[in-house]
C-alpha cells in the first residue's frame, strides 16, 4: 500500500465524517461505479425475470441475496482509485469472475445478514483474510467501533425503500391524467394475479435501478470507515509524515555529504592535537593510609569526622527524653511483629485478604438484604406512621373548572340539573345531553374525587373509573357514548335512550340534584 499515492488526506476523522468521504469518493467516481453495477446486475436480473416470469418476487430476491457478491466490484474500483490507480471499465468486469470465488458460501449463508456487511468486506477482500485471522482481524477493527457501521446498514435500508417510493412515484406522475380518471381502486384490486404480473416487474426493476444508485456509495463509506479505522491504530497520517520527511531529506542528502567531506580536512589537526600533556597531566603523588585526607580542605579528615558526630549527637537527627514511669518495651513488640509479618508466606497474607474482602460483601449484602426484608414486611406501618408524621397535605388547588372544553363547575350547573335537562330536550336535545353529561363529570371529579384535568379525554375519564361502583361505571359509559355519538357523529339518541338516561341519574344521585 503506497500511501504517498493516496488521493485523500490521510488524518483520523470522526466516524460519521470518514462516511461523508466516502460519499464524496464514490461520487468522483460515480461514472465507472454505476455503469459496473449496471453490467454486472441487469443482465442477472433479465434471465432470472425470464426465468421465473411466474413468480417475479423470487428474481428480486435472488438479487437482493446475491448483493453482497456484487459489492465486491466496488470495493476493488475504490481501493485502486484511492491510491491513484482507477480501474477501467473492461478491466473490471474481467475481474468480476477472480472476485466472486473467495469465501463464496461464507458471504451469501451466515455471512450474508451481518449489519457490519461493508466494513468487513475490505478485510476478506483487500488483506485477504479467513478463518480464524478474519475473526480476530474483525474483533480489533470493531473494538468501540461497530456502532457507526451497523447504523450506515440499517439507514442505508431506510435509504433505499425512500428512494425506490420516490420512483414509484415518479412514475405515478408520469401517467396521463386521462387514464387515471377511469381508475377505481376497487376494480384494482379484484384484478387476476396474472394480470398484475407487469407491476410486479416493474417495481422489481425499479429495485435494481436503485440498488445501481446505493450501492457503491454503501460500499464506498464501508471502505472509508475501514480506512479510518486502520488510520487510528496503525497512525498512517504519521507514517505519511515521516515519508514526505524522508522524501524530502533524500533530495539535500548528497548536498549534506559533500559539506561534510569538505569539512573533514580541516579538523584533522584539531582532532589530532586535542589531548595535550598539560591538559592530561595527573600528579601520580598517593597519600598514605597514616595520613590525614583532605589535606586541600579546610578541614582534615579527623576533624571532618569529629564535626560529622558533633551534628548527628544533635536534633533532628537525635532526640533524647527522660521517662521516669514504668512501660513495656516497644521496639520490642515491634520487632516482634515484623518477624510475624515476615514469616508470613505471601500467597497466605493475599489469601486472607480476599477471604477478608469477601466476609465484608456478604455481610453487607445480608444487612441490605435484610433492611429491604424488614421495610417490605412493615411497608403498611411505615407509610401510615410517615404519614401521621407529615400530616395530611392542604390542597391549594383550585377545583377543576373545565374539562376538553366543557364546562362542569358546581357554578355552571343547576341545582336541579335532571329537572332543567328534561325540560331543554324537547328544543334542545345536545344542550339536555351536555347538561347530564357535564354532571356526571362534575359528580366524578368532586364526590368521586377521579384526577381529572383538562386535557383528559373521553376515553381517558371511562379508564380512571375502573374502581367505581358498578352501576356508576355502566351509567358513564352509556352516556359517554351517546355524547361522542351527538357531539363527533351527529347522531341522535331516542327518546327512550334520554329516558333511561335521566332514570339512571335519578337512581343514582336522589332526586337528581347536584351534590
Amino acid at each position: 500500500m503506497q500511501l504517498n499515492k493516496v488521493q485523500a488526506v490521510v488524518r483520523t476523522r470522526n466516524p460519521w465524517e470518514a462516511i461523508d468521504l466516502g460519499i464524496l469518493l464514490a461520487r468522483r467516481h460515480s461514472t465507472v461505479l454505476m455503469l459496473t453495477w449496471a453490467l454486472m446486475t441487469l443482465p442477472v436480473f433479465a434471465l432470472l425475470s425470464l426465468i421465473f416470469w411466474q413468480q417475479p418476487t423470487i428474481a428480486v430476491l435472488v438479487i437482493w441475496w446475491l448483493k453482497p457478491l456484487f459489492e465486491r466490484v466496488p470495493l476493488y474500483i475504490l481501493s485502486n482509485a484511492l491510491f491513484a490507480n482507477t480501474p477501467r471499465l473492461i478491466d473490471c468486469i474481467k475481474m468480476a469472475p477472480k472476485l466472486f470465488r473467495p469465501q463464496l458460501f461464507a458471504s451469501l449463508t451466515w455471512r450474508r445478514l451481518s449489519l457490519t456487511r461493508s466494513f468487513d468486506l475490505p478485510v476478506q477482500q483487500l488483506e485477504g483474510l479467513s478463518g480464524s485471522a478474519r475473526q480476530q482481524r474483525l474483533v480489533t477493527l470493531g473494538r468501540h467501533y461497530s456502532r457507526v457501521p451497523t447504523w450506515l446498514t440499517i439507514i442505508g435500508l431506510h435509504i433505499e425503500m425512500a428512494i425506490l417510493l420516490g420512483f414509484i412515484t415518479l412514475l405515478y406522475l408520469l401517467i396521463p391524467a386521462q387514464l387515471q380518471t377511469d381508475w377505481n381502486w376497487l376494480k384494482l384490486l379484484e384484478i387476476s394475479q396474472h394480470e398484475w404480473l407487469w407491476a410486479e416487474h416493474l417495481s422489481n426493476l425499479l429495485y435494481v435501478l436503485v440498488l445501481i444508485i446505493w450501492e457503491p456509495i454503501y460500499v464506498a463509506c464501508g471502505f472509508t470507515l475501514y480506512l479510518n479505522r486502520r488510520t487510528e491504530l496503525e497512525a498512517w497520517d504519521i507514517e505519511l509524515v515521516f515519508r514526505q520527511l524522508a522524501q524530502r531529506f533524500s533530495k539535500i542528502a548528497p548536498l549534506l555529504l559533500l559539506a561534510l567531506v569538505c569539512w573533514l580536512p580541516y579538523q584533522e589537526s584539531a582532532l589530532a592535537n586535542a589531548a595535550t600533556p598539560s591538559t592530561t597531566a595527573v600528579t601520580s603523588e598517593e597519600l598514605t593510609s597514616d595520613q590525614p585526607r583532605l589535606l586541600k580542605q579546610m578541614l582534615n579528615s579527623e576533624q571532618a569526622q569529629q564535626s560529622i558526630q558533633s551534628i548527628l549527637n544533635t536534633a533532628p537527627f537525635k532526640n533524647s527524653k527522660t521517662v521516669n514511669s514504668w512501660h513495656f518495651p516497644k521496639s520490642d513488640t515491634t520487632k516482634s511483629g515484623d518477624k510475624k509479618t515476615l514469616g508470613m508466606p505471601d500467597w497466605l497474607r493475599s489469601l486472607i485478604n480476599q477471604v477478608s474482602l469477601g466476609l465484608q460483601f456478604i455481610l453487607w449484602g445480608l444487612l441490605l438484604l435484610i433492611s429491604a426484608v424488614i421495610v417490605w414486611r412493615y411497608r403498611q406501618w411505615l407509610q401510615t406512621f410517615s404519614g401521621l408524621i407529615r400530616g395530611k397535605k392542604t390542597s391549594t388547588e383550585p377545583p377543576l373548572q373545565t374539562v376538553f372544553g366543557l364546562d362542569i363547575s358546581s357554578d355552571a350547573l343547576p341545582d336541579d340539573l335532571l329537572d332543567s335537562a328534561q325540560q331543554l330536550w324537547p328544543e334542545q336535545p345536545r344542550a339536555a345531553l351536555s347538561l347530564l353529561y357535564r354532571g356526571v363529570l362534575n359528580h366524578l371529579a368532586t364526590v368521586e374525587t377521579i384526577p381529572l384535568n383538562q386535557a383528559s379525554t373521553e376515553g381517558e375519564v371511562l379508564l380512571l373509573i375502573d374502581a367505581l361502583a358498578p352501576e356508576l361505571q355502566q351509567h358513564c359509559q352509556q352516556i359517554t357514548q351517546h355524547w361522542q355519538n351527538l357531539a363527533w357523529g351527529h347522531h341522535l339518541l331516542s327518546q327512550e335512550q334520554f329516558n333511561a338516561l335521566c332514570a339512571q341519574w335519578q337512581q343514582l344521585n336522589g332526586k337528581g340534584r347536584r351534590t
